[in-house]
């Protein structure tokens, strides 16, 4: 077995952390609350890559379920599974599972992979069972990442919608090229390689969200080429990639979520830095910059934007969808801050009642016998975004794809049969 020890100023190092990976064993930097590594080599072994964040030695990213054993790690009670400086793997992040595969002599890992990306047909569920073992849970980290225009749209008041990740199952992928794979938009290429962006936020619960599988989905794996964006829809659940194994999730009926307290607007840099450029702070009803003087120039890659400025929502903007809590009878503006705090919105401290009802407050519609998402509505005009694309529903109601699986058109409101607030409730 090799023992790389370098000798770079890495804290996670200094205190003695160590991993074993592939035979060797590195210095390392816990990533994501132990979803992920860094590891440390003083030689450029197989896959390391120059950096000079580490006193100019060669790092790698690694999943934690490809760390076969974690040594020296610091005490953390209660969150670890397995006996780090054991043998024993470290996973701090409770609240995910990781995706489990029935493994045999005959079923490797690379035929589950093949599997995953195989496109998918209607009555072939060869790969389900597996995909069902990646969960979200209340709390879950989430992440979608963005092109510069998408980020923009976001301190402008976007909510989350459409396909997106669990932070656990991407953690690894810490560099612009990386992420590169995960762009839902049209924009992949264009912008610059120095920075990627991701919005980060916890899932208020596991009902927002939907595995993009099964019948529900064949409009989107049979999506001709010229109706997308992005890569296609395998039916499978996972991503395509000619490498990594990464499961997906979309919003369910491709409707918006609302934001939990303190989403993140990050920033992701050529040697895998991870930056917090923007929180969400409800109270305020904006995004407060948190990057200082030396970091704003990752803000450049977002079109519009002044490093200068923070962002606040103005209260004639309506959202699509919006968090409701009853208090004593009488329903308000809720703010979720997962896994426990459920409260009434209030700028004042002592008015932050915790809440005893909660639901997710949005409008359906049906146009021409497709069901979709009121998103806001002007003089005479009902913009919509279909809850389950099919080809047909696509060329019949001349709707353009956003991002990948987010259809959108503008449909005249006599037209529409609209049903009004739904509220969709959850269970505290």
């Amino acid at each position: 077995m090799t023992v790389s020890f370098p000798r770079g100023d890495l804290a996670d190092a200094a205190a003695g952390l160590r991993v074993e990976y592939a035979g060797s064993v590195y210095a390392a930097e816990e990533i994501a609350r132990g979803a992920a590594y860094r590891l440390i080599s003083p030689t450029a072994d197989a896959g390391f890559h120059p950096t000079d964040r580490v006193g100019g030695q060669w790092h790698r990213f690694v999943h934690v379920t490809e760390i076969s054993a974690v040594h020296g790690e610091r005490p953390d009670p209660g969150s670890r599974t397995g006996a780090g400086g054991h043998g024993g793997a470290l996973v701090r992040n409770t609240l995910d599972a990781p995706l489990m595969a029935p493994l045999t002599r005959t079923t490797t890992w690379s035929d589950v992979h093949q599997l995953s990306q195989a496109q998918v047909r209607a009555g072939e569920p060869a790969i389900a069972g597996i995909r069902r073992t990646a969960t979200i849970a209340r709390g879950t980290r989430m992440m979608k990442v963005l092109s510069g225009r998408q980020a923009a749209g976001f301190l402008r008041g976007w909510s989350p919608a459409g396909f997106c990740y669990r932070e656990y199952d991407i953690a690894h992928l810490r560099t612009p090229t990386d992420l590169t794979l995960l762009r839902t938009d049209g924009d992949a290429g264009r912008d610059s390689l120095d920075v990627a962006y991701a919005l980060r936020w916890r899932a208020i619960d596991p009902v927002d969200y939907e595995i993009p599988a099964g019948p529900a989905y064949q409009g989107l794996v049979t999506m001709p080429p010229r109706d997308r964006i992005g890569p296609p829809v395998l039916g499978t659940g996972f991503t395509p990639s000619d490498r990594h194994l990464i499961p997906e999730f979309v919003t369910a009926n491709f409707t918006d979520v609302p934001l939990s307290a303190n989403a993140a607007l990050l920033a992701y840099t050529p040697d895998g830095a991870e930056l917090v450029l923007y929180t969400f702070q409800p109270e305020q009803r904006g995004w407060i910059r948190m990057a200082g003087p030396q970091w704003r120039h990752l803000l450049d890659g977002i079109p519009e934007i002044s490093s200068d400025q923070e962002y606040l929502r103005t209260a004639d903007v309506a959202q699509p969808s919006q968090l409701v809590g009853g208090y004593h009878g009488q329903y308000y503006e809720a703010v979720a801050d997962p896994p426990d705090d459920f409260r009434i919105l209030s700028m004042t401290r002592a008015a932050r009642y915790p809440i005893e009802t909660m639901a997710r407050r949005l409008r359906f519609t049906t146009w021409r016998q497709a069901r979709c998402q009121v998103l806001r509505q002007e003089t005479g005009w009902s913009r919509l975004r279909l809850c389950h694309p099919t080809p047909e529903a696509v060329a019949g109601l001349g709707a353009q794809c956003y991002e990948r699986g987010v259809y959108e058109v503008w449909a005249p409101t006599a037209e529409i049969t609209d049903e009004g607030p739904t509220d969709l409730p959850y269970e505290l």
